[in-house]
């Protein structure tokens, strides 16, 4: 977060994430799968809401449809106090759905049926897009929220995105490339650096971004996207250290020692909303990033995205602490 006005837990805080919820297939045992709901954006709000304290409040915005399936997503956030601001409803539209195969180490694959979803219609209408993101005390999108978005609609989050920040909003950016999302590489390298100017915090994988930038190191990743302008960028590296960079300070900071992988779906998702609500609760970045290994950790231990609230009891933040 930006040094000079950097934010702190503060009571009736307002965190907003932005992007899709998609039907998750997950679980296979023969023919059978286990459903619920997941989505890039949706599990670091997921994290942000299990960390923070009660009186922070947390909405997903993105489209929804106006079938049954949509009808269970509002339901579900809601039950799990997610709101979900101005977001709106497009008829004849549904979520998008995806399957997750693990193989023997733990590691997935993904299988998408998603072209049709109501949520790349988020963006349509700029006014109420910005009216689901004004107040917001931190506002987190991802490159697959860019990616599911036509030119204009893309253009219409990065306006709203940007009057958010100048308005005193934090903004952060998890890259998260998938190149089956966009067209040619140029486009996503394009849109990637809007992001990264729109942006006060930048959460990439290393993978991704030498997939898409050719970045050699972690160290040229983080290199690379501070010349563009936000303050902090956390480069993460899976299992590897994470590389720090903030304002003048770099640091690479490892996860705890020992943790074996059940499922790595959700790694990258859950260090992001460990990390975030760890700023917002006071700690330094260096802290942060231990804080967020360590949800990170606790949920790779499991299977599934989204790891019950409860279970991250003992990791909940309160007011803000020193480091």
């Amino acid at each position: 977060m930006d040094e000079g006005r950097e934010r702190r837990y503060q009571p009736a805080m307002r965190v907003v994430s932005i992007g899709e919820c998609m039907i998750e297939l997950s679980g296979r045992s023969g023919a059978r799968w286990t459903q619920g709901f997941a989505g890039d954006t949706l599990n670091t709000l997921w994290y942000l809401r299990a960390l923070l304290p009660d009186d922070a409040a947390a909405d997903y915005v993105t489209a929804f449809g106006d079938d049954p399936f949509s009808a269970e997503q509002i339901a579900f956030l809601s039950a799990n106090r997610i709101g979900i601001a101005q977001s709106p409803t497009i008829a004849g539209k549904a979520p998008g759905l995806y399957a997750i195969a693990l193989d023997d180490a733990g590691e997935r694959s993904f299988t998408y049926w998603r072209s049709q979803a109501a949520a790349r219609h988020l963006a349509d209408d700029g006014k109420v897009l910005a009216q689901s993101l004004a107040g917001a005390d931190l506002v987190y999108f991802s490159g697959i929220t860019l990616a599911i978005l036509d030119a204009g609609s893309r253009q219409r989050l990065i306006e709203a995105l940007k009057a958010a920040r100048g308005a005193g909003a934090d903004i952060a950016f998890d890259p998260n490339y998938r190149p089956r999302l966009w067209p040619d590489q140029g486009e996503a390298q394009a849109a990637m650096e809007k992001g990264y100017r729109t942006s006060t915090i930048v959460l990439p994988t290393f993978d991704d971004e030498a997939m898409l930038f050719g970045d050699a190191a972690p160290e040229a990743t983080a290199r690379r996207i501070a010349a563009l302008g936000p303050a902090t960028i956390i480069v993460k590296c899976g299992s590897a250290p994470a590389h720090v960079e903030h304002d003048t300070v770099t640091e690479t900071i490892a996860p705890e020692p020992g943790i074996v992988p059940v499922d790595t779906t959700g790694a990258g998702d859950s260090f992001n909303g460990g990390w975030l609500a760890a700023r917002l609760a006071g700690r330094n970045p260096a802290a942060a990033t231990r804080h967020a290994h360590r949800v990170a950790g606790r949920v790779i231990g499991h299977h599934g995205a989204l790891l019950p609230m409860t279970d991250l009891a003992d990791l909940r933040l309160t007011a803000a602490a020193p480091g």
